[in-house]
């Protein structure tokens, strides 16, 4: 196998400056009327991970003003985001993910070989403008550190469950087909969704499909769990699906999606711990950004968004000036206390009509984006 320069055996790989950008590509920012338009079919797809990147043109717009450097996306899936974004030519690609499978598949679609001897499952291209990376978001901080130089120009987040994943009936995240209750993106888990099914309290089920799915009926559906498993152990998706929708009132059945919905994704995200992975990246990305750089996080349900607008805002919001001090706000500016950030979306950006039609799974896809200014960061 044919190694690029600096990515020999036993050294770590390093993202190498990016070609300059071809004449012609433009794109009015930040959210312009003029978008720079990718159409989502001439994209590369890998088909062991097919997968249709959502919101594609607004995460590259948003991306497009960045400056130079290196850009990490901490979800990489398919490595449709990441295609795109690499079009622009200004940037190096980081690509992260937890999935072997997703970063396999994206190594695939961006030509990117094994690095032998890197004691990770690490892939670059031979012209060192992409790395990828398997491992968590979360541990952005450490990952840029060490492949990426440490400060980059971009950050992308596409939270949540990806469509091979979902598609994938052997996964165990969907209700529709029957597979062993497993719902783990990273199958070096120590627990899967048939083990906390196994082994949790009624008290401890009702919290989690409180607390992650949002579910007004989580007591009676703990309450049959556990009646369920004394008689013998829940282990497929389908005895789940079953369960979950006999212990719902027939009324609440009548209208909406699949009962089982909310369950699935309670599981899902507590497997997984999505939201401390998503608060540990919230409060560790900013930081690793460069003066100009951005953050774009598309999140796809209201526990994650709600953590994007707090972060974000807390973020770019200065101290209130306390009553009763002779100090204004213009001389927190003078004495160097400013805001370091800023947000560029005061109102999420949501998928066209189009889009949804096209891809009925990006419709309860929202998306925030920060830039990080000049000044002092706290």
């Amino acid at each position: 196998m044919r190694i690029a320069p600096g990515h020999e055996v036993g050294r770590t790989p390093c993202l190498r400056p990016a070609q300059p950008q071809p004449p012609g590509l433009s794109v009015e920012g930040p959210y312009s009327a003029r978008f720079y338009r990718i159409p989502v079919g001439g994209l590369r797809v890998s088909r062991r991970f097919e997968h249709r990147p959502v919101l594609l043109n607004e995460v590259v717009e948003a991306m497009a003003p960045t400056p130079p450097g290196v850009l990490v996306d901490g979800t990489l899936g398919g490595g449709g985001h990441a295609s795109a974004l690499l079009r622009l030519g200004h940037l190096r690609l980081l690509g992260v993910d937890r999935d072997p499978a997703a970063v396999a598949a994206a190594a695939e679609v961006l030509g990117a070989v094994a690095v032998t001897g890197s004691g990770a499952d690490v892939f670059t291209t031979p012209d060192g403008r992409v790395t990828l990376v398997r491992g968590r978001f979360s541990d952005i901080e450490a990952i840029t550190e060490e492949f990426g130089g440490g400060s980059v120009s971009g950050v992308v987040l596409d939270l949540g469950v990806s469509s091979p994943q979902l598609d994938e009936a052997e996964r165990g995240f969907g209700y529709s087909r029957s597979a062993v209750l497993d719902m783990r993106m990273d199958p070096d888990l120590g627990r899967s969704a048939a083990t906390v099914i196994a082994e949790s309290s009624e008290d401890e089920l009702t919290r989690i499909l409180h607390t992650y799915g949002e579910e007004r009926f989580a007591r009676r559906i703990a309450r049959a769990i556990v009646a369920q498993r004394t008689k013998a152990p829940i282990t497929t998706t389908t005895e789940l699906a079953a369960l979950v929708r006999d212990a719902i009132p027939a009324a609440a059945r009548r209208t909406g999606p699949h009962p089982a919905r909310r369950t699935f994704q309670a599981l899902r995200i507590e497997v997984n711990d999505e939201l401390g992975e998503l608060d540990a990246a919230l409060d560790a990305s900013p930081g690793t950004l460069v003066q100009g750089g951005r953050m774009a996080v598309i999140s796809y349900h209201s526990l994650e968004d709600r953590r994007v607008k707090r972060a974000f805002g807390a973020l770019t919001t200065r101290p209130p000036v306390p009553r009763g001090l002779p100090v204004t706000e213009d001389d927190l500016v003078a004495s160097g206390e400013e805001v370091g950030y800023r947000l560029l979306t005061r109102r999420p950006i949501r998928p066209t009509a189009a889009e949804v039609a096209a891809n009925p799974r990006a419709d309860s896809a929202r998306m925030r984006v920060l830039e990080r200014m000049g000044g002092n960061v706290a």
